[in-house]
């Protein structure tokens, strides 16, 4: 779930996506503990790198040169396929290419709904002529999950035999209401079978899902209330995938009221944050030994 703050709505933003308020140095002298075995990585975004007034693939050709092993790059659906149906992977193409080149192991999340990166929904209006009923889950039944499995089905067999991609990540938070401007969700059968076309197009490779993990009690709750018939995006992870990614927000968008949202600092509650990963890692225990 993202922040619900666009570059409209939040005061410490401009228009161009540069920041506001005046940029310290502080994080250089933030402590930070050995990694140890665990692999580091960063997630590339190309509309942000755009924001902010920087050409993609230079930005991109910089961020590989540091020492990290993993590197998450997006098949956003509405930048490769034409209104013709025709598909334009040039620039996801560059990137795969940029992120081998430099030894990167590559989680490739597909989409095809929701992926990661503002606004997070990048269906092509040709494939959606209205838009999700609010308030609804959107059902397996929805013409959009026939093309949203032959868009899988179709990046999965053109890009399976690079052999730098490590997983394949299906939506992003896959079955939550997508911030605070939409209320529609992806029902969990929607998402399901989803995951069973890119399991049939490569067996070999895992599948990853995610989900926010809620860092304080009100919005914990918020969360349930929203989420309540069929559980949310990290309860569909541990059903569904082999690797369940968790997505932490220190801070948790409340309301929007006239271009100003009010947030819930909630990252210094570390027992909710245990709380909910002792669940997930109880989760997939039973998932593996069943």
């Amino acid at each position: 779930m993202r922040p619900a703050c666009s570059r409209r709505c939040c005061p410490n933003f401009e228009s161009a996506g540069r920041p506001v308020r005046p940029l310290t140095g502080r994080w250089e002298r933030q402590p930070v503990l050995p990694r140890r075995q665990t692999k580091l990585g960063l997630s590339f975004r190309p509309l942000q790198a755009e924001s902010l007034g920087l050409d993609p693939d230079e930005t991109l050709r910089t961020l590989v040169e540091y020492p990290f092993e993993v590197i998450r790059l997006a098949a956003y659906w509405d930048r490769l396929v034409l209104a013709t149906g025709k598909y334009r992977t040039d620039e996801l193409d560059r990137q795969l290419d940029i992120a081998e080149g430099a030894g990167k192991r590559i989680i490739l999340s597909l989409g095809p709904v929701k992926n990661f990166g503002y606004p997070e929904f990048f269906v092509p209006p040709h494939h959606l002529l209205t838009p999700l009923p609010e308030g609804e889950l959107v059902a397996p039944t929805h013409p959009l999950l026939r093309t949203s499995i032959d868009y899988l089905v179709h990046l999965v067999e053109r890009y399976k035999n690079r052999p730098a991609i490590m997983a394949w990540q299906v939506e992003h938070e896959a079955t939550d209401p997508l911030g605070m401007e939409h209320s529609w969700r992806l029902s969990a059968g929607f998402v399901q079978q989803e995951v069973a076309a890119v399991r049939a197009a490569d067996p070999t490779r895992p599948v990853l899902m995610n989900g926010f993990l809620p860092t304080s009690t009100l919005v914990n709750a918020q969360q349930w209330w929203r989420t309540r018939d069929q559980g949310d995006s990290l309860d569909a992870a541990m059903r569904f995938a082999d690797i369940v990614g968790i997505d932490f927000y220190p801070r948790h968008a409340l309301v929007n009221v006239r271009g100003r949202t009010l947030y819930l600092e909630g990252a210094n509650r570390p027992w909710q944050q245990s709380r909910r990963l002792g669940s997930c890692w109880s989760g997939r225990l039973r998932t593996a030994g069943s």
